[in-house]
């Protein structure tokens, strides 16, 4: 049932259903938001299982339960081990992965630091997600729909207290910074998820760790530069915002 419109009439109430997650490493903080209109996301779901489906049966040492962790497809780990000297058998199921993405409504957002060792007073990760929730919440009010925000689980509970705090807090007094803004469109609290259960958590760290990979120029092979480039493309028309800050400069 759909809430009354002013008319007194039932209106249709769409929800953007927001999934993130994070890539990191010593100097470098990515967090990914993968911005999903409500009607799109069963779909990308399944259009998602089926690149894994389709990946066990041509290899069937991968289990149809094998998540699309963007670490371990490139590098051949956990239930991408079967591929790990099959360098083009991975690039594929990263870009069939991408390809559904591109296929389906959605927006990507990225925020970044770098270098994270001159944060001094926040982790890299609050601060990434107070920019997120910043960025859900006006890319949400410029289309006039509302956002549930569903992220991957923190490695701490605790952590989750911390950041629904956080958002109550932004709702309240807004979020302060170089340009504070009041969230007004991010529905509920935060909800966390674990990534085995969530395809599309799943697909917002293929986002991250890609970004991420691609601005820390982690590669030096020209090939495997022109591989993550032609991935990278795959988002072309779904990227919404990707920003990097260096400390020393405004966010």
């Amino acid at each position: 049932m759909s809430p009354r419109d002013e008319t007194g009439g039932w209106g249709r109430f769409s929800v953007l259903l927001c999934y993130v997650d994070e890539s990191f490493s010593r100097d470098h903080y990515y967090i990914a938001a993968l911005l999903c209109p409500d009607r799109q996301a069963l779909s990308l779901g399944v259009a998602l299982d089926r690149v894994v489906r389709r990946a066990t049966v041509t290899y069937p040492a991968i289990s149809t339960a094998a998540e699309l962790h963007g670490y371990d497809i490139f590098q051949g780990k956990n239930d991408w081990e079967p591929l790990r000297k099959m360098p083009r058998a991975r690039i594929q199921v990263y870009d069939q992965a991408l390809r559904v993405l591109a296929e389906h409504e959605v927006a990507v957002v990225v925020r970044g630091i770098h270098p994270v060792e001159r944060l001094r007073t926040q982790h890299p990760h609050a601060l990434l997600m107070r920019w997120i929730l910043e960025e859900i919440d006006e890319y949400a009010g410029d289309r006039d729909e509302y956002a549930l925000v569903i992220a991957d689980e923190p490695g701490q509970n605790s952590q989750q207290s911390e950041y629904r705090a956080d958002l109550t807090g932004f709702r309240q007094y807004g979020t302060g910074g170089w340009r504070p803004r009041v969230i007004s469109r991010v529905v509920d609290t935060l909800h966390f998820a674990p990534s085995a259960s969530s395809r599309l958590v799943q697909a917002s760290d293929l986002v991250a760790f890609l970004c991420h990979r691609i601005s820390t120029k982690t590669d030096g092979d020209p090939r495997a530069i022109r591989a993550n480039t032609r991935l990278w493309e795959r988002l072309a028309d779904r990227i919404h915002r990707v920003h990097v800050w260096t400390p020393s400069d405004r966010p």
